[in-house]
């Protein structure tokens, strides 16, 4: 019984220094929504439920409303070759310029808050050629390129920062070839 203090002791120690060793998932300060509208080239993923089908051609396009919200278009192409679509809309968090919210559910359950998905830009290129989305509990990430490739140096570099996050880039869902 004496033990037990100390092999809790040592217990919170190894988690809060696995915590410290982790960098958090900050959105990134400086975003232009209107620079970052457009469409995307899915070059990676964590499996998610609803990207299960998808086998490539994965593209997200965004296009900003009247109503300060973005439009979103996700399309990916399926096993026999057709088309998947599923449409949503976005609205950036007030006071942080990297942090946006998603939904696909239809507009009349807008108002309940489980319906918005966390939707942070995580890494961006300064050009607005490349990103890296995720959201704080690190269950999703998307890489994203104005191009449907990118160079195999550049996503080694984004897998770095990722896993420097915490994320568990083990089932990373690659879904084009590199450069």
């Amino acid at each position: 019984m004496r033990h037990r203090p100390l092999l809790s002791a040592s217990l919170s120690l190894l988690f809060a220094g696995q915590a410290l060793a982790q960098a958090p998932v900050v959105p990134v300060e400086h975003f232009e929504l209107d620079r970052y509208a457009g469409q995307w080239h899915e070059i990676a993923h964590l499996p998610v439920s609803f990207q299960k089908r998808c086998v490539a051609e994965i593209t997200a396009s965004y296009r900003l409303r009247s109503d300060g919200r973005i439009s979103v278009l996700n399309r990916c192409r399926v096993r026999d070759g057709s088309l998947l679509e599923a449409e949503g809309v976005a609205r950036q968090v007030a006071g942080h310029p990297g942090r946006l919210q998603v939904r696909f559910a239809p507009d009349w359950l807008s108002w309940l808050p489980w319906v918005w998905a966390d939707y942070w830009v995580i890494a961006l290129d300064p050009d607005y050629q490349w990103a890296m989305i995720g959201e704080p509990g690190r269950d999703y990430l998307w890489i994203l390129s104005r191009t449907p490739s990118m160079d195999s140096a550049l996503f080694e570099r984004l897998k770095r920062q990722a896993t420097d996050m915490g994320y568990d880039l083990a089932p990373l869902r690659v879904v084009v070839t590199m450069e």
